[in-house]
């Protein structure tokens, strides 16, 4: 079950959407890796714009997300 989400949107500078979505993708496997971490998905929205979403059983898994591998990308 989930019980804790996470939708984060994310605006590219002028010229840097590539970068960005580069980024993106380049963290899957560590989302991946978290056992907690139930969904995630990063789609284009627009032109410059993206969007993270993110499902975990709960606010612990939630958390180990938050402060693990992650947030040293």
């Amino acid at each position: 079950m989930v019980t804790a989400t996470l939708f984060v949107r994310v605006e590219a500078k002028l010229g840097s959407e590539a970068a960005v979505e580069k980024f993106l993708k380049s963290g899957l496997p560590i989302v991946e890796s978290e056992p907690a971490t139930i969904v995630w998905f990063g789609p284009r929205l627009g032109t410059s714009t993206f969007g993270i979403f993110y499902a975990f059983p709960n606010d612990a898994g939630r958390n180990a997300h938050l402060f693990g591998k992650w947030q040293r990308h």
